[in-house]
């Protein structure tokens, strides 16, 4: 074990984050911490860490797990050095070899001394054994694909944003390789192409990694354990982000149904002991099952801790076909030129996702639509179109002496108080959150009440700059539902895939500074994009093909040459009849050859291992089959400890069957694979 919490519980004053909570980390794996917005998940990486003490139980650490936290709280962090500087710290061993191996040396050739080479040899083998030769080119790789363009590197620390200096803190933290990543929405800060990058690497990492992040596909990607924050428990589920989901399900339907079981026995001994206790010859009886139901264990109804409202979207007009059209469209910010002479057209009835890599121009061209960008060329609005555009510069234009409330009211939505707090339960804000001041908002609460006011516009037409930025799993499924119902036009950006995938029938992304459309969805989009990537390699290999066919030809003209005019040794056999009697040995059918001979052990023994899992696949299903039916029984609900075998018992011979069904599914592939191998 790495590290953990052993029946932890930890209190802010009289508020409770988590209780007698168990959760150990162990080497290799990779788990995704998840939980609403402000419930702790936080906290419990701090726990971990050490920055927070426990009310009670202990927090473990093994005493050589090295641990890298990535936070927010590091942007606080500040220097005149170099991006490729900061990253490099990762390496300090390396450097302060590199520093006494200089310093060393010179002292070296002043005096000769066989001691000081010694020590010099020592440092040199020392450094080598540490990368030292390879650290500025592993840096930069990271860097690099973290998004830095090659010229960034050497400029300081300080020029950058908030934003693309996380992403240096990362590539430091990444590169000194702990045993255990703790990562707090590190994709926050990221865009698709770094995303991506970070998956890949994160997927060959060797040590353990926990993340806190809303994004779904992430998550999927990243993950084989979720750890979910609920009610002030720790709840495990083994899988990604979707098996969660989905088993979440099935705990909280078993337990609602646990639940009702129990109260129909309650019910049913009740009535009992109301018809028993007036009769004399029956109070003991009655008396008895007063007891048995005084020492039953209750068990809690499946409460859902936020509920599912429903954003519900008012267009008031319908525009014409076409809402908006780009004509020769170009904007440049001095030589860094972001569209050149484009031209497109939003019809009613697109949502459409603009995506692509940082700096591409994404929000600047959102913003060419919305009208708040100067820009050379046409832009030319539609009939009866009625726009809302959400960006972080909207959060300028909120009234700070409002409540959240008061600036809901201004919006002229028609919607009541009950439904406009309703609505802003949807993004975070319940109870009497809904009548704080917009002044003492954070920046994340402010991007929320402005993302809510653009909900409740009434526009037909919606621009939405990185919505689910400051929202959690649940309001971005709120938000992905509603819009999927809304019945105007949208264009958005965003890094969240899961949410694009969601939401947008169409694809632009700003290539050669020109717009281009993709009709389809996000994951139609990938597959294309995958398409055309192997085409373009197939066309690249083709072309060095021909290109060494070129030059083999002009190689062999000049042997024919030197051959004419040389004898060739008869002893010698000529290369090129080997290569081909090689090639023929090769090309021959081998049916009693080796190779053959182990392919066909391997087949029987894949058909072996195919049935012996066809007969535990069978016993398994039964096995469900009767605990199924267990479950289904309400006396098993009477006795707290029998429902919790139960259940577990259910869970485990549903895992294991999962898993026998994966297995047997390789095991076919497998066997086709070698049963073709035979016929060949």
């Amino acid at each position: 074990m790495l590290a953990g919490l052993q029946n932890v519980t930890f209190e802010f004053g009289a508020r409770a984050i988590v209780e007698d909570a168990t959760w150990h980390i162990q080497p290799g794996e990779r788990i995704g911490l998840i939980g609403y917005n402000g419930t702790g998940k936080s906290t419990l990486l701090k726990l971990l860490v050490g920055q927070y003490l426990p009310s009670a139980g202990t927090v473990e650490r093994s005493r050589s797990t090295s641990i890298g936290y990535l936070h927010q709280d590091l942007l606080s962090f500040d220097t005149n050095d170099s991006i490729l500087q900061v990253a490099l710290g990762a390496f300090e061993r390396v450097l302060q070899l590199e520093k006494e191996i200089e310093e060393i040396g010179k002292e070296l050739e002043k005096t000769g001394d066989e001691k000081t080479l010694l020590e010099y040899t020592d440092r040199l083998h020392e450094l080598e054994t540490l990368g030292g030769y390879n650290i500025h080119h592993r840096t930069e790789e990271v860097l690099q694909g973290l998004g830095f363009a090659n010229e960034d590197l050497g400029r300081s620390y300080k020029e950058f944003s908030g934003g693309w200096r996380m992403r240096v803190l990362l590539a430091k933290m990444i590169l000194q390789q702990p045993d255990l990543l703790l990562l707090d929405e590190p994709t926050n800060h990221l865009d698709l192409p770094s995303i991506e990058w970070l998956e890949k690497y994160l997927q060959h990492y060797q040590g353990s990694v926990v993340i806190v992040s809303h994004d779904k596909y992430f998550l999927n990607r990243m993950v084989t354990k979720i750890v979910e924050l609920y009610q002030q428990q720790l709840h495990i589920y083994t899988g990604n982000y979707d098996y969660y989901e989905k088993e979440k399900a099935i705990r909280v339907e078993m337990q609602q149904k646990a639940y009702e079981n129990q109260q129909d026995y309650i019910r049913q001994n009740e009535r009992l002991i109301e018809r028993f206790r007036a009769k004399a010859s029956k109070a003991a009886m009655a008396q008895s099952l007063m007891k048995k139901l005084d020492k039953l264990e209750r068990i809690e109804e499946a409460e859902i801790e936020r509920p599912n409202i429903k954003i519900n979207f008012r267009v008031d007009k319908t525009p014409g076909k076409v809402l908006v059209e780009l004509k020769d469209v170009s904007k440049s910010f001095g030589e860094n030129v972001i569209i050149e002479n484009s031209s497109i057209e939003i019809d009613r009835g697109d949502k459409i996702a603009l995506i692509g890599a940082n700096g591409k121009g994404k929000s600047t061209l959102l913003r060419i639509i919305a009208g708040t960008e100067n820009f050379g060329g046409e832009r030319k609005w539609g009939h009866n179109v009625e726009e809302s555009f959400y960006a972080q510069h909207q959060l300028e234009a909120l009234n700070v002496n409002n409540t959240i409330l008061d600036e809901m009211k201004e919006c002229g939505s028609q919607m009541t108080e009950l439904e406009l707090r309703g609505l802003l339960g949807c993004f975070l804000f319940s109870g009497d959150d809904a009548d704080k001041k917009i002044k003492i908002l954070s920046g994340g609460e402010k991007a929320r009440v402005a993302l809510a006011k653009v909900i409740v516009s009434k526009a037909n037409f919606l621009m939405l700059d990185e919505p689910t930025n400051h929202l959690d799993m649940h309001s971005c499924d709120l938000l992905i539902d509603s819009l999927n119902k809304y019945e105007g036009s949208i264009i958005l950006v965003s890094h969240d895939r899961y949410f694009v995938a969601q939401t947008a029938n169409k694809i632009w992304e700003i290539v050669d500074h020109q717009i281009k459309e993709f009709k389809g969805g996000y994951e139609e989009w990938v597959a294309w994009k995958e398409r055309m990537a192997k085409q373009e390699a197939e066309r690249k290999k083709s072309e060095d093909r021909g290109q060494k066919s070129e030059r083999s030809n002009e190689s062999n003209k000049s042997v024919n040459t030197a051959k004419q005019k040389e004898p060739v040794p008869v002893a010698e056999p000529d290369r090129r009849t080997t290569e081909l009697s090689k090639k023929v040995l090769m090309d021959k059918p081998q049916a009693s050859s080796p190779i053959n001979k182990e392919a066909k052990k391997e087949l029987q023994k894949q058909q072996r291992i195919f049935q012996q899992l066809e007969e535990t696949i069978a016993a398994l299903n039964k096995q469900k089959t009767e605990l199924e039916a267990s479950l289904a029984d309400p006396a098993t609900y009477s006795d707290k400890t029998k429902f919790l075998q139960a259940e577990t018992a259910y869970k485990k011979a549903s895992d294991e069957l999962a898993r026998k069904n994966a297995e047997y599914e390789k095991v076919f592939e497998k066997i086709m694979e070698l049963e073709g191998q035979q016929g060949s």
